[in-house]
């Protein structure tokens, strides 16, 4: 007998029914940490969730599906992806999720958005966050009291110590630690590469033993590095290999540079106050 002739097969399941199942597929699988698995299931679960009729009946399954889509995209390490999806469950309304679990998705949310990879879509995502008004909530819980402070200084381009990250590094899970092909750590690749930004945007060229030594990695490290996001368009620059010296290009004149910072420095006085003024 085929599984379409069996009238309790899941094909005979309305799209709830079926979304419930490939959902708790899913969940039971990320347990077991098989991550293809729970791909597959949830991957399933979204070719249904959409056909559920009368959505607002189902709010509890749909978030269930949300939640655990943004697992499996965290533990794929698909971390720009899944940074947006803990962000949008983390503004879920509602009373079907706690405010401290809401509060734990934006910290989940700061996490995947500093270990991934660097460029435009990731400024983003960090711009999105950092705008949360929620986020200096973030220093009470011990999991994610250092997030706030590093996701700040990456959104702006600041350079980040190595001794910002011990706390934060120790927080992560064992699949956000994996080490890359390279030699660093997702996290210690993703803090070379956003200082490299911020190094290009304090100047205007700089010698490569002198851009290892901020970047905290060696010289032979730091060139290789540099010549990868120059070809993948992360970094606009040259590097010039008889002199040793990293050139960096802007197309940003003095007075945008200017205009730029003040728009930071307005962003930022807005978000203390309205820090201040929901204490």
């Amino acid at each position: 007998m085929r599984m379409e002739d069996d009238q309790s097969s899941v094909y005979y399941f309305s799209p709830a029914e079926k979304c419930d199942v490939y959902v708790k597929i899913a969940e039971c699988f990320l347990e077991e940490d098989e991550i293809a698995e729970s791909d597959a299931a949830v991957t399933k679960a979204g070719t249904v969730v959409e056909s559920i009729a009368n959505p607002d009946q189902h709010l509890a399954l749909v978030l269930r599906y949300k939640s655990t889509y943004a697992r499996v995209l965290d533990s794929n390490r698909k971390f720009l992806q899944a940074a947006s999806r803990y962000h949008d469950l983390s503004q879920s309304s509602g009373e079907l999720i706690r405010p401290e679990d809401l509060l734990a998705m934006l910290g989940r949310a700061a996490t995947c958005a500093i270990l991934a990879p660097s460029g435009p879509q990731r400024q983003r995502v960090l711009g999105h966050i950092y705008k949360d008004p929620r986020l200096s909530q973030l220093d009470s819980i011990p999991q994610f009291e250092t997030h706030a402070t590093i996701l700040t200084k990456m959104f702006k381009n600041q350079l980040l110590g190595k001794e910002e990250l011990v706390k934060f590094e120790s927080t992560l899970q064992p699949h956000q630690k994996a080490i890359m092909g390279d030699g660093l750590t997702i996290m210690e690749r993703g803090v070379v590469e956003h200082n490299m930004l911020a190094v290009s945007g304090i100047y205007q060229s700089i010698y490569i033993s002198e851009l290892a030594i901020k970047l905290g990695v060696a010289h032979d490290k730091a060139e290789k590095i540099a010549a990868s996001m120059i070809m993948d368009g992360s970094l606009e620059g040259s590097i010039d290999q008889v002199s040793g010296l990293v050139e960096f290009y802007s197309d940003e004149t003095p007075n945008a540079a200017w205009d730029k910072a003040i728009t930071s420095f307005c962003m930022e006085l807005n978000r203390v106050t309205e820090t201040i003024q929901s204490k």
